[in-house]
């Protein structure tokens, strides 16, 4: 049998995706997208945005409240499994500024009523 690196990586992606657990709800994407207001590196707002892990999953990261943005497909793929520090230095982006807005949003989104798990 003949498999593909695309369905091998499939399958390896739902493994790890099913040994963790996500714990962000779709009104905390909808209140991360409202409050990013674009791609959380380029800034880019009129693409789809997609759940970005700033920890990716497979470096032990999942979907929360804490470790998702929103990103346009473009740096999403880009980031890949990068950690998100080494790879905005990579594309010579402004990470000082990203990890600033980004926990001033979280704790936007906290002290806002979202008292999920962080």
């Amino acid at each position: 049998m003949n498999r593909s690196r695309a369905a091998t990586y499939a399958r390896r992606r739902k493994r790890r995706m099913a040994k963790v657990e996500h714990d962000l709800t779709d009104a905390q994407w909808a209140a991360i997208l409202e409050a990013w207001a674009g791609c959380a590196y380029c800034g880019a707002d009129g693409a789809a945005l997609q759940k970005d892990c700033i920890l990716p999953i497979s470096r032990g990261g999942r979907y929360t409240l804490a470790n998702v943005v929103p990103a346009c497909r473009s740096c999403n793929a880009s980031k890949c499994n990068l950690e998100v520090v080494t790879w905005m230095r990579r594309k010579k982006l402004d990470e000082r500024a990203f990890l600033v807005r980004q926990a001033e949003t979280l704790r936007a989104l906290i002290s806002g009523g979202d008292q999920a798990a962080v």
